[in-house]
């Protein structure tokens, strides 16, 4: 797993601004291998849909990895044709390589692809990108499983389908409904920080895509669509599925061992509802109080279930001593991560400590009880224990609640949980990059003006000419470069001739 440097952290997100200027505003990348029959017919589709329903100006790339066929010389017929179609050809397989080489060049602000077969319904691409483009969230996703989505596939494809994201849900707590979906969308500044920490090149790449951005707080729009599917599809499904499962023990494990610098996705909210500012609420607290409830309620039937096997070979209160025990380390660790949102490894010991201490005096109320009890009566039911165990409990309950929040996980500056944060001032006219780590092609989106739009009348070029509002080789300082020019692998690992994909 990748743990090199990326162009820092991320600014806060924007509406794109409406207007004219010279840059497309979306650039979608139809990755190819070996597609000389479908290639063709893909891309008028695309080009058809896009000229007629698209607001905005666009750009069509075609990314040839190492295709075998006719498949690049049909590439270059389309670029010739077509005005806003480009294509690109990388000497190595992979479709993630194709994407993370492609979207890293590209200076569209919005960043797309879709495969070739054209599954899923184009009416969904304009929804797929507004979201982005208006600053609502990060990602977008075309989903195959959501309620409203109409999907036409066999048994098998939807059976490994659904068992793939069942996986990704119970190993990576994966949130998403649909990660193989060949249908996606990223903002450009989301695309700088993010695919240097990618370190799959195949068919995986969207999942660890999609597990990195999550993980890291950024906001992923799902849309549901409209999907056929396709029987002549080239993927080998056994090979698919065996990578599959070999990146997402990779990936957990690196989540796991805190291997990702997933703070370096952060993103600044100016106007996050829970900053404000309200009369009479502590801040924090109603959420704290909740996730408390939960982690309480869990707690006291997992002591619950203790006692009872404890009580089958040891007395009361040795049964009560061990089960509290037991219960008090996961009651803390439980509360310090989803109650305070407290992350990492640090001040864990202490944690701990603080919370047998909390633990010593919900041992004094309930074995005090358990004591009570005793002398009332020689021999109490079973049921009559328990009974007193839960009230004496929840007396503990508040008593541990205020420890917690004002002794184990103090809110040292009275704004919220007390957890590593990531403030970054974003300033648009002058960017900063780490030293010493991977310089980007460019440098990341920043508006310079007005959102690009779509001209009324585009022209076309057959002669292989092509007009200077949607020509991809133009940079942004005004200088023009060959757009047919084979692009740079983005890392070193890249170049791996041992790569089987």
């Amino acid at each position: 797993m990748r743990t090199d440097s990326s162009p820092g952290t991320l600014p806060a997100r924007e509406h794109l601004p409406a207007g004219n200027a010279g840059t497309p505003v979306l650039d979608v990348v139809i990755p190819v291998y070996n597609e000389e029959k479908d290639l063709g017919p893909c891309v008028l589709r695309l080009h058809d849909h896009l000229k007629r329903t698209f607001p905005y100006a666009y750009r069509i790339t075609i990314a040839d990895n190492a295709s075998t066929d006719t498949t690049p010389q049909v590439a270059k017929q389309l670029e010739a044709e077509i005005a806003e179609v480009k294509s690109f050809r990388l000497e190595q397989k992979g479709r993630g390589r194709a994407l993370r080489t492609v979207w890293s060049a590209s200076d569209a602000p919005i960043l797309a692809y879709m495969d070739v077969d054209l599954s899923t319904d184009l009416n969904a691409l304009l929804p797929l990108v507004a979201p982005l483009i208006s600053g609502h969230s990060d990602l977008a996703i075309g989903s195959r499983l959501a309620r409203s989505s109409r999907v036409v596939r066999g048994a098998k494809r939807e059976f490994i389908s659904r068992t793939y994201n069942l996986i990704l849900r119970g190993s990576l707590q994966a949130r998403f409904s649909d990660a193989q979906c060949g249908f996606k969308a990223i903002r450009r500044d989301v695309a700088q920080v993010l695919l240097p920490l990618i370190e799959d090149t195949g068919w995986f790449f969207d999942t660890e895509m999609l597990v990195l951005a999550e993980r890291a707080g950024l906001r992923i729009h799902e849309v549901p669509v409209d999907w056929v599917d396709d029987p002549d599809s080239t993927v080998h499904i056994v090979k698919t599925a065996t990578d599959d499962l070999k990146g997402v023990w990779r990936v957990g494990k690196a989540l796991a061992t805190g291997g990702l610098p997933l703070d370096r996705l952060t993103r600044p909210f100016g106007d996050d509802p829970r900053d404000r500012d309200v009369q009479d609420v502590p801040k924090g607290l109603a959420r704290q109080l909740v996730g408390f409830c939960v982690v309480g309620g869990l707690s006291t039937l997992f002591y619950l279930v203790l006692y009872s096997l404890f009580r089958e070979f040891s007395g009361s209160q040795i049964a009560n001593a061990l089960a509290l025990l037991v219960s008090a380390v996961a009651n803390t660790a439980a509360n310090r991560r989803l109650t305070f949102g407290v992350r990492g490894r640090g001040g864990a010991v202490r944690h701990q400590a603080q919370g047998l201490v909390v633990f010593g005096i919900g041992l004094a109320l309930t074995s005090g009880s358990l004591a009570a009890l005793n002398a009332a009566s020689s021999d109490p039911s079973h049921s009559t224990e328990l009974a007193v165990l839960i009230a004496a409990n929840l007396a503990a309950t508040v008593l541990r609640f205020l420890l917690f929040r004002a002794w184990v996980f103090p809110d040292r500056d009275g704004t919220g949980p007390q957890e590593p944060t990531v403030v970054v001032r974003h300033n648009p006219s002058s960017p900063t990059y780490p030293t010493g780590g991977h310089q980007p092609y460019r440098q990341p989106y920043q508006p310079q003006g007005p959102l690009p739009q779509r001209p009324a009348h585009p022209t076309y070029a057959p002669n292989g000419t092509t007009t200077t509002q949607f020509r991809a080789g133009e940079a942004a300082d005004g200088t023009w470069r060959d757009a047919t020019m084979q692009l740079q692998p983005v890392r070193p690992h890249d170049t791996e001739p041992g790569d089987p994909r």
